[in-house]
């Protein structure tokens, strides 16, 4: 088939879309004629496959999670044993998150193709880790067509205009995150859009981050901090039993996938430590002020609630928007982190801070990576001088 689709072919103008079959499929025959270079069969693709291996475990934790939930608002018992009935889970599980799934890689590989044949280049990678990432950190119950909508905008605005994969300076599934946020922001937070199922009388649906916000209102959902540590106990929260977006709630799961990660080299463990060493300095900040409920949650409790996991494991890590040089990572991760939690925690406006915080850092990236490169200069300079 080959030939039908190279030059002079009569589909050549369909080479894109047959290169990136191709490509996925067997080890690509270009190879490198002059200079230095090294003959490896760990291509981008196959380095993106290796992202969407350590999303698995929290992508089949969040099917089944997702199920769990969906059965308990269509109940309205909040007490439903969360392991019983697995096959019936995994089912509506996979109601709610397939689609979800088939959306994203639809909509974004189409943009794809379109700006490939229209620029006549190979299919960028990167969305195939982007694909996946835009439903996992989505609420259950959101809309296919706003996913849909939110996908586009972020493949065209977020990644296309700056050139494709490696020169985006945004993350492609946080853009589309932050789309919605910003542009439906209804339908991203509040207390009965985090689940599937229909709405049930006396039933909310929030997460433990809405229930941790409402201690900053007239009417918290929880008498006091003792009460709500017991509903959102550390192991429920760190198994990932609770409520939330569809592949964030499980620590264990993310963990998994960073132990992936780290040991094929893929993503960075200067990024991830100092990541969850930011949060947790932060959450120590916040307890040693106190005053209230809020600033009094443990700091350990701020790193499995939420998506700061999940952001520290898959989004902060990812190597076009992060720092590039090894101290930038340290800072650009602290401070990540740290910025996270302040968000959270101070702004009762956004429950969540991770999704901000990763982007503001995101822009941030090529100053610290700058600064750091800076300083190298001055000290070897300086040590020539003393030579």
């Amino acid at each position: 088939m080959e030939p039908k689709f190279a030059k002079g072919g009569k589909l050549e103008k369909w080479h894109p879309v047959f290169e990136s079959f191709a490509t996925l499929a067997f080890t690509p025959a270009i190879t490198t004629k002059k200079g230095a270079h090294i003959r490896d069969g760990v291509d981008l693709k196959r380095t993106m496959m290796t992202v969407i291996l350590a999303l698995v475990p929290a992508l089949l934790f969040g099917i089944y999670n997702t199920g769990h939930w969906e059965m308990v608002a269509a109940s309205g018992d909040r007490d439903l044993v969360f392991w019983a009935d697995q096959g019936a889970k995994i089912i509506a599980g996979l109601k709610v998150v397939l689609p979800l799934i088939i959306v994203s890689y639809g909509v974004g590989l189409t943009v794809e193709f379109i700006f490939g044949i229209i620029k006549g280049h190979s299919l960028h990678e990167g969305f195939l880790v982007s694909g996946l990432l835009i439903p996992l950190i989505m609420p259950a119950d959101v809309p296919l067509w706003m996913v849909g909508v939110a996908t586009a905008f972020a493949v065209v605005i977020g990644k296309e205009i700056f050139g494709g994969t490696g020169m985006n300076i945004l993350n492609v599934a946080l853009t589309a995150r932050a789309f919605l946020f910003f542009a439906y922001p209804t339908s991203m937070s509040g207390d009965k859009v985090w689940m599937a199922g229909q709405e049930v009388d006396g039933f909310t649906g929030s997460t433990a981050l809405g229930d941790l916000a409402s201690f900053m209102s007239d009417k918290p959902v929880f008498e006091n901090l003792d009460a709500y540590t017991n509903n959102y106990s550390l192991m429920d929260s760190l198994f990932g039993m609770i409520p939330g977006s569809i592949g964030e709630t499980s620590v264990i799961a993310c963990l998994i996938g960073a132990a992936i990660l780290l040991i094929t080299r893929v993503g960075s463990f200067r990024i991830m430590a100092s990541f969850f060493a930011g949060g947790y300095v932060m959450g120590l900040l916040l307890n040693a002020v106190g005053g209230n409920d809020y600033l009094d949650l443990p700091a350990h409790f701020h790193l499995v609630i939420g998506g700061f996991a999940f952001g520290a494991v898959f989004m902060a890590t990812d190597p076009v928007t992060a720092a590039q040089t090894a101290t930038g990572k340290i800072f650009y991760g602290f401070f990540g982190g740290l910025i996270a939690i302040l968000i959270r925690v101070l702004n009762p406006a956004y429950p969540e801070g991770v999704m901000l915080a990763i982007l503001f850092m995101n822009v941030m990236a090529p100053i610290i990576d700058h600064y750091v490169v800076q300083a190298n200069i001055k000290r070897r300079l300086k040590r020539v001088k003393t030579a």
